[in-house]
């Protein structure tokens, strides 16, 4: 079924080979993976899931999604291959894996986490029924023989034509971590992994008022406004939002994020952590009512359709990187949680959880993950410097969290081949 781009287009033109946008999923299984199962739960997922078996087309000047029925690839190797080219069968999606790893790379542009997330649960639960002679539930897990419903398949971005206006919002510059930090020079993406056990964690948000990603956002605010309380900019956090609700559309596969805009204000900064916690709650609450979340989409839906209106891919990247160029003053740096993985059964065999894309425009990222039992933290930099992860720990010590730095890993993702990179 051929699948117009639309919503994938800003993703699609932010693509380069110094920044991927791709969404890379690491999983550290108990035992060493039995590769025979691991192909066949990969045959039996994209089965399940053939609007994510794509090769990217050019069609009377417009890309389009054509339907690929080369096998998804899947390499012994940590470091997978190259997405759109023939290492993997023109796919946008493919799997590796080594030791007890296994790796999923998909584009960005294609899904978010809400969609990864679904890819990893079918597979898992294919991929554990073999390895470790299983029969998991089957409640809440995407297979092969679901009626797949066309609410999976279409955008529901493309064709709306009752979004509100968005309205002309004037926001301060932010504070620019690497500016500020002096790290414009250190051009070595890195990921730093801390491990919280999930109980103790949602206990320290109960008693603050806080959640999860609203309390990352706002730990990781205050340790900035020690680092640097005298500086200009304001601090601002981009909480990563899921547009399935306002949008009514719960299972669609397209990268549907928001953001909500959370601002550490001069007047916040010596309230208890309990009253900052509520505050920021607040603005998360304010900024997720439906009618100001579809408002972002329409607003995203606009930057679409400037793409479209321009002939050539050189123009169409020059409004991308005109466009990202104004979020990346805007944003300090970003939280994102896709919310409790829910994994089954599966989660018994599963050591270890990592969600990894390219850094934010301004930097860095926070990528949450809750399965088995904690949440692991994915410092996701442009930069190798630990300065943001050190003053981020200080922070969880100073209010009694306790929690495990895990590993230190270059940021490797694997090249997106498009027309334009080579």
């Amino acid at each position: 079924m051929e699948q117009k781009l639309f919503t994938e287009l800003r993703g699609l033109y932010a693509t380069t080979k110094e920044h991927p946008n791709e969404i890379r999923i690491r999983i550290r299984m108990r035992d060493l993976i039995d590769s025979d199962a691991l192909r066949n739960a990969v045959n039996m997922t994209m089965k399940r899931y053939p609007y994510f078996c794509v090769e990217l087309q050019k069609k009377d000047g417009q890309y389009i999604f054509a339907e690929n029925r080369r096998p998804v690839v899947v390499t012994h190797s940590l470091h997978g291959v190259e997405l759109n080219s023939e290492h993997s069968n023109y796919q946008m999606i493919a799997f590796s894996w080594w030791d007890n790893w296994i790796i999923l790379d998909v584009f960005h542009a294609m899904t978010d986490g809400t969609g990864a997330y679904e890819i990893i649960r079918t597979l898992l639960h294919y991929y554990c029924s073999e390895r470790y002679q299983v029969i998991p539930k089957e409640e809440g897990v995407r297979l092969l023989g679901d009626e797949i419903p066309t609410d999976e398949w279409v955008d529901p971005v493309a064709n709306r034509t009752d979004l509100p206006m968005p309205p002309r919002i004037e926001m301060s510059d932010a504070l620019n971590l690497i500016s500020a930090a002096g790290l414009e020079n250190d051009d070595r993406p890195t990921v730093y992994s801390i491990a919280i056990s999930e109980a103790e964690f949602m206990r320290f948000n109960l008693d603050n008022d806080g959640s999860p990603g609203t309390m990352v956002a706002l730990l990781l605010s205050r340790a900035i406004a020690k680092m640097y309380p005298e500086a200009k900019g304001t601090i601002r956090i981009a909480l990563c939002v899921n547009q399935r609700n306002a949008l009514h559309a719960p299972l669609a596969h397209q990268s549907l994020v928001g953001g909500v805009m959370l601002e550490y204000k001069e007047k916040m900064r010596d309230w208890p952590i309990e009253r900052q916690a509520t505050a920021y709650r607040g603005m998360v609450f304010a900024q997720t009512q439906e009618e100001v979340v579809l408002s972002g989409v329409a607003s995203a839906a606009g930057i679409s359709r400037m793409i479209l209106s321009k002939e050539s891919d050189q123009e169409r990247i020059g409004v991308t990187t005109y466009v990202n160029s104004l979020t990346r003053r805007l944003v300090t740096a970003t939280v994102s949680y896709v919310g409790k993985a829910n994994y089954k059964e599966a989660e018994q065999y599963i050591r270890d959880f990592r969600a990894w894309t390219s850094p934010a425009s301004s930097g860095l990222i926070i990528e949450i993950s809750a399965v088995n039992g904690r949440f692991t933290l994915d410092f996701l930099q442009a930069f190798s410097s630990p300065v943001f992860v050190n003053a981020f720990l200080k922070e969880m010590e100073d209010n009694g969290i306790e929690y495990d730095l895990q590993d230190v890993n270059e940021l490797e993702l694997p090249n997106i081949r498009l027309p334009w990179t080579g």
